[in-house]
């Protein structure tokens, strides 16, 4: 046994507490770094003396020679970080959902703003009312025209704020779109240079920090599993691996986003390029989104029965509100938040118009002739965009307006007739009219609204509205709930303690201490060896 064994195991505990004192430092100075692991030495003793071999000393036993720093390892729960990453989907999904349902909300703002689409469709019937009792003056029909040409102006607006806020969605989408891929590459780019670092034993603990932090990142905008592939070589056990990140569908159909150092380019199907990079990270200049291509494969928002199989996370989340389209059993369907409340009121402008016209047109001006179409709708050939064309006739003035029935002075029973166009069933066959004969047959027009009333249509569509926005704040609360407990249990585990970390500094300040005088008393009983013994005589 050498003379000087005492003083080797006494320097190992030395460099071991000081490894130790070291990473307690690294842990205090990141404590609120975000995305960072805490870390910790595995300190673990060092092979005794003597090893077991056929030379062996004749000594009683083995002797311990200290302790040596295995490695230095972060302190994380890998079945956290999913629940973390699975709940980190649903609330980007919910986010974006109840992000676009706000704002279509506040456009269509039916808190009694005098703006509001009820409010002026309102105020148009009231000045019909008032028409009817004054027929041949000329201010009440001058006002039925002013409030029929703000009626209008009310649905352009809607129509262009809607569409504008569409875009925006879409604009949007295509931020998205290059985030993620931006993230797919530095993963793939953390992947390579860790194949590099793990074969010869290191624990790249920076980097491992950096990749998970982009893979939680990358679960916000989509649903995604990861699989981990050992590095070979000389890795250690606890290495954490090569990530290959997979999306998944509900329909069965998968891809991997990242394979080791390769990743594969999420792109909008039938896209635009907005950046000219060569990705179509854009929705089509024409029609919604029909898919997500990756990797050669095409992923389709919603099945036949219109099912969504799409991966939740923001960018579906984003895609449903701007719209989607899928292959129906009958032809292509369109859907999502901004084409339905779109297309609703596209159908609300049309029926009302054409319903509105239809009796406008059986009763008789001021002139005695018989009264001309109210509204115009353009070149449209379906309710396709009335909500943007709807305008009041342009050759129609205020003695064109047909508030009579008869053309009899002081007749305003079809002023009447036109304020209860609000209240007409829109499947009736034989609407019976004040002072005209005949039926008016509405569900003849051909309408896209062919069932309930103006109002209960709107009503309608407003409650609609409003039950989604709720469910979807409801469920925006919820999901980032939920995330937030998850995100507290996995930083109870991961997060630096900073008074955690003073105790374990005091414990291996301590040790280290005791080393130190360790070495003190071995160079006492050196000194005493060398410099006292083997004198006598001198």
């Amino acid at each position: 046994m050498s003379t000087f064994f005492g003083l080797e195991t006494a320097k190992r505990a030395l460099t071991a507490q000081q490894n130790a004192l070291y990473t307690v430092g690294q842990n205090v100075a990141n404590a609120n770094t975000d995305g960072y692991t805490r870390q910790r030495v595995n300190l673990q003793a060092s092979d005794p003396y003597p090893a077991a071999s056929m030379n062996r000393p004749a000594i009683a036993g083995q002797l311990g020679t200290g302790v040596e720093a295995g490695e230095v390892q972060r302190i994380r729960d890998k079945y956290l970080d999913v629940q973390y990453r699975e709940n980190n989907s649903a609330a980007g999904y919910w986010s974006a959902k109840s992000g676009a349902l706000s704002k279509m909300e506040a456009v269509m703002d039916e808190t009694g703003t005098k703006s509001s689409l009820s409010n002026t469709m309102e105020a148009f019937w009231e000045s019909l009312q008032d028409l009817s009792t004054n027929p041949e003056d000329v201010s009440a029909r001058s006002v039925v025209l002013e409030r029929g040409q703000t009626l209008t102006d009310t649905f352009h607006y809607l129509n262009s704020t809607l569409s504008q806020y569409k875009t925006d969605v879409g604009s949007e989408i295509s931020v998205s779109v290059n985030d993620i891929n931006s993230t797919l590459k530095q993963i793939s780019d953390l992947n390579q240079q860790i194949a590099v670092l793990e074969p010869n034993g290191y624990l790249p603990n920076d980097l491992y920090d950096k990749r998970d932090s982009l893979v939680d990142k990358l679960s916000n905008y989509l649903n995604v599993t990861v699989e981990v592939q050992k590095s070979g070589g000389n890795a250690k056990a606890n290495a954490d691996g090569i990530y290959n990140i997979k999306m998944a569908a509900a329909d069965g159909t998968s891809v991997y986003l990242v394979q080791g150092s390769n990743y594969n380019a999420v792109e909008v199907q039938g896209g635009t390029d907005s950046n000219s990079d060569g990705i179509l990270d854009g929705p089509p200049a024409n029609g919604e989104m029909a898919g997500i291509t990756i990797g050669g494969k095409n992923f389709a928002i919603a099945d036949t029965t219109g099912k969504v199989t799409f991966p939740q996370g923001k960018l579906l989340g984003l895609i449903d509100s701007y719209g989607y389209q899928y292959a129906g059993a009958n032809g292509t369907v369109e859907a999502g938040a901004y084409p339905s409340l779109l297309d609703s009121l596209d159908k609300l402008a049309y029926t009302f118009g054409n319903v509105l016209n239809a009796v406008h047109e059986k009763g008789t001006d001021l002139k005695g002739n018989a009264g001309t179409a109210f509204f115009t709708f353009g070149t449209l050939t379906d309710y396709k965009g009335a909500a943007g064309q709807i305008a009041v006739n342009s050759s129609l003035t205020y003695d064109k307006i047909a508030a009579s029935s008869n053309g009899d002075s002081g007749d305003g029973l079809n002023a009447i007739n036109l304020a209860n166009v609000v209240t007409f069933d829109l499947s009736s066959q034989n609407v019976q009219l004040e002072g005209i004969s005949g039926r008016l047959n509405i569900a003849a027009l051909g309408l896209p609204l062919a069932s309930g009333t103006i109002t209960s249509n709107y009503e309608g569509l407003i409650g609609k509205l409003g039950v989604d926005a709720e469910q979807a704040g409801n469920m925006q609360t919820n999901t980032a709930s939920l995330l937030d407990s998850v995100d507290m249990n996995r930083k109870s585990v991961s997060s630096v303690s900073v008074d955690e970390e003073l105790t374990n500094m005091i414990k291996y300040q301590q040790a280290y201490n005791a080393a130190a005088r360790m070495i003190t008393m071995t160079d006492e009983m050196l000194d005493k060896i060398i410099n006292g013994m083997g004198v006598v005589g001198r």
